[in-house]
């Protein structure tokens, strides 16, 4: 059985959960508008999967990064015949990738690491406070 678990080490898993989270929106976002020939081979968003991970030593609860999981969402089909890419028919497929969604949700995930940071830097402040208190 391992050490307990403390406030650095629960902000330690917060955040790199945090960090995959802004990752995975960052490369759908990066993909966002690409075209490919078929509907197979457009790009599929990525998300991040969560589980509760329950810490039984300290009795406190965090987050473990469970995987990665690409979106069942359908390609975007766009009559192009000019493209060089179009298929047979004349049709491009584009990534399903809400930009607008993809920055809210990079957006959430960064206050959510940067509140994340201001705790550990409170709990640091606190313990220096203390220590001077001898």
């Amino acid at each position: 059985m391992g050490q307990p678990l403390t406030l650095f080490g629960l902000a330690q898993r917060g955040m790199s959960a945090q960090l995959v989270r802004m990752n995975a929106a960052a490369s759908n976002l990066a993909n966002a508008g690409s075209i490919s020939s078929s509907e197979q081979m457009a790009y599929k968003p990525i998300r991040a999967v969560f589980a509760e991970d329950f810490d039984t030593a300290s009795g406190l609860a965090t987050v473990q990064v469970h995987g990665i999981q690409r979106e069942q969402a359908a390609a975007i089909r766009q009559h192009n015949p000019d493209h060089p890419m179009a298929d047979a028919n004349g049709d491009t497929w584009t990534a399903p990738v809400d930009e607008n969604a993809e920055m809210v949700d990079m957006l959430e995930a960064s206050r959510q690491y940067q509140n994340l940071v201001e705790a550990l830097s409170t709990a640091k402040q606190l313990m220096l406070d203390t220590m001077r208190l001898k």
